[in-house]
C-alpha cells in the first residue's frame, strides 16, 4: 500500500447533537468525507488495533421472538417512520446505547433490555432470554462509522396484553406493530418487500434472517 493514510488530519465540517460531519484529509490534497454520530476525538477511525477490536457498538438491534399459547412462536417488528426516506418502514426493535448502557456490567443486554420496553411495552423477566450474536457491525462503512450490535430476546408471554407503542422518545414515530409468523417472514425475506410491498432495512433483512436461521 503506498497511500499516505494520516488519521489525525481531520476538519469538523458540522456539528450537532446526533450527526457530525468531518473531512478526513487522509492524504495531501485527498479528501474523504464521514457523517458519524461520533465526536472528533472518538471517532472509529483514530482507534489502535486493540481499541478496535474491543470498542461498543452505537446501537443495538434486537430479534424479539414472541412464545405465545400454543407454543407459537412470533417475530415482533414494528412500523416506524424514517425520516430520510419519508416512509413508515417495517423495523425491528433498535435503539442507541446511552451512557447508564454503557456503564453496566453488560451493556448491549442492558441496552436490549431498555429498549424492548420503550418500543413495545414489554418487560423482559428473569426467565426469558436475551443474548448477543454478534457484538459489532458497521452499517455502511464507505460513507459512516456507525455500528450496531444484534441480539436476540426470546419472550415467553400469556397474552399481548402489555403490546403498546407508548414509549415513543423524540423524534421516534412508530404505526403499528407486525406478529410474523414463519411463512410471512420468509416471503417477505424473500421478496425483499413489506405486505405493504414496501422496502425496509437491511437491519430489519438481518432480523428476519434470524428468525429464519434459528426458529
Amino acid at each position: 500500500m503506498n497511500r499516505e493514510i494520516n488519521k489525525d488530519r481531520i476538519e469538523t465540517l458540522y456539528e450537532s447533537r446526533f450527526l457530525n460531519m468531518f473531512d478526513l484529509q487522509y492524504t495531501e490534497g485527498r479528501h474523504y468525507y464521514e457523517a458519524t454520530r461520533r465526536s472528533k476525538d472518538s471517532l472509529v477511525l483514530k482507534k489502535n488495533d486493540a481499541e478496535f477490536r474491543s470498542m461498543l457498538p452505537d446501537a443495538v438491534t434486537i430479534a424479539v421472538i414472541l412464545h405465545l399459547p400454543g407454543n407459537e412462536t412470533r417475530l415482533l417488528m414494528s412500523y416506524e417512520y424514517r425520516y430520510p426516506v419519508g416512509q413508515f418502514l417495517l423495523s425491528p426493535v433498535a435503539g442507541l446505547l446511552d451512557p447508564e448502557d454503557q456503564s453496566g456490567p453488560d451493556p448491549l443486554v442492558s441496552a436490549a433490555i431498555r429498549e424492548i420496553r420503550e418500543e413495545t411495552g414489554l418487560t423482559v423477566k428473569e426467565t426469558d432470554k436475551v443474548y448477543v450474536l454478534n457484538p459489532c457491525a458497521f452499517s455502511s462503512p464507505g460513507m459512516t462509522d456507525e455500528s450496531n450490535a444484534f441480539l436476540c430476546a426470546e419472550l415467553t408471554l400469556n397474552s399481548l396484553d402489555a403490546l403498546n407503542q407508548d414509549g415513543a422518545e423524540g423524534s421516534e414515530l412508530f404505526n403499528g406493530f407486525e406478529l410474523l409468523d414463519r411463512q410471512r417472514a420468509q416471503e417477505i425475506f424473500r421478496t425483499g418487500r413489506d405486505e405493504q410491498g414496501n422496502f425496509y432495512s437491511l437491519a430489519a433483512w438481518m432480523v428476519l434472517s434470524i428468525f429464519l436461521s434459528l426458529f
